[in-house]
């Protein structure tokens, strides 16, 4: 089993940055790659990107990748959506999930370990 929790989410105008944590315990061997997502009101969850565990290879979507950036930490087993220049369209609650496979960081499938989610607000 594998327990995912997230923290870092709160309030925040427009052009501010967050930097949401998620912290990892359990069967790591079971979390090859990390994705964050987020579900916005009224829409449904989308992935922002992944990490892959093994080399840190990252992935972001297109409208994030040139403003968020995720890194892990292996000591603190933390992986970490670093959210610059945010805009109120980044609202939403986000996500940490984990899955055992780290192929095809795009492809939100086959994640199966979720955290609870943080809320991420931004004012214009």
């Amino acid at each position: 089993q594998v327990q995912l929790v997230e923290s870092g989410g709160g309030l925040v105008q427009a052009g501010g940055s967050l930097r949401l944590a998620c912290v990892i315990s359990g069967r790591t061997s079971s979390t090859a790659s990390v994705g964050w997502f987020r579900q916005a009101p009224e829409k449904g969850r989308e992935l922002v990107g992944a990490i892959r565990s093994e080399d840190g290879t990252t992935y972001l979507v297109s409208s994030v990748k040139d403003r968020f950036t995720i890194s892990k930490d292996n000591a603190k087993n933390t992986v970490y959506l670093q959210m610059n220049n945010l805009k109120p369209e980044d609202t939403a609650i986000y996500y940490c999930a984990a899955r055992s496979v780290d192929w095809g960081l795009a492809n939100d499938r086959l994640y199966n370990y979720w955290g609870q989610g943080t809320q991420v607000t931004v004012s214009s």
